[in-house]
């Protein structure tokens, strides 16, 4: 009964602040579009196909052959529902600004389902099947995602045919879609469990120590 109480008071706690959701800013939508279109050009980057384009004439004239991955032909296929992608991110409360976007269950989801599976009665108001559907973070996200990409089609095309030496994200990004002010998103960078990581400093400063202190009984 204890654990119940303890569940439900702090689901209340998770759904208020839940209530006080933002919706993605402009520099999220533009760092994981980028992310997700460069990320399917890259599958496809050491394709091999050649296209054959323009008709065979009476006269025997051979059609043009062009690489697939420097045609258009690859972008429009990663183009294609780049923006469909953004629904497979679920929000991590857990992390801080635009790291809060990301693939997989976050770690309070995945706590609350444990819950469930041990039996513990948890109320999210809404039915248990649709815990996994998008949020309405993300359902805006994709939105924006689609309203980005077709306002900037003709730069991403410019990046595509002559700029890709230059990372997507500050082609796009930087240069054409936020404001200097607006572009702090894209600093964040996930360093993956940061309390992982503190352990492991913490073990390579004792291993350190010991070894400094060896040195030194040598001398």
């Amino acid at each position: 009964m204890k654990v119940s109480i303890f569940v439900l008071f702090w689901v209340t706690i998770v759904a208020a602040s839940n209530d006080d959701e933002r919706l993605p800013s402009k520099c999220e939508v533009c760092k994981f579009l980028t992310v997700e279109l460069q990320e399917a050009l890259e599958k496809t980057g050491r394709s091999k196909e050649v296209l054959e384009l323009g008709e065979v004439l009476d006269t025997g004239k051979r059609r043009r052959k062009i690489k697939y991955n420097t045609s258009e032909t690859r972008l429009t296929d990663a183009v294609d529902n780049i923006c469909e992608r953004i629904l497979q991110y679920n929000v991590h409360a857990e992390r801080p600004g635009s790291l809060r976007y990301a693939k997989g269950a976050s770690q309070t989801m995945t706590t609350l389902k444990n819950l469930v599976h041990k039996g513990v009665k948890v109320d999210l108001g809404m039915p248990f099947e649709l815990w996994d559907e998008p949020s309405v973070e993300v359902s805006d996200m994709k939105k924006q995602c689609e309203t980005m990409l077709e306002e900037y089609e003709e730069v991403v095309e410019d990046w595509y045919f002559h700029h890709q030496d230059e990372r997507l994200e500050n082609f796009l990004c930087l240069n054409h879609v936020l404001r200097t002010s607006d572009q702090e998103c894209l600093k964040e960078v996930w360093k993956g469990d940061m309390g992982a990581k503190g352990e492991t400093d913490t073990a390579e400063n004792d291993k350190s120590k010991t070894e400094n202190t060896h040195d030194a009984s040598e001398l």
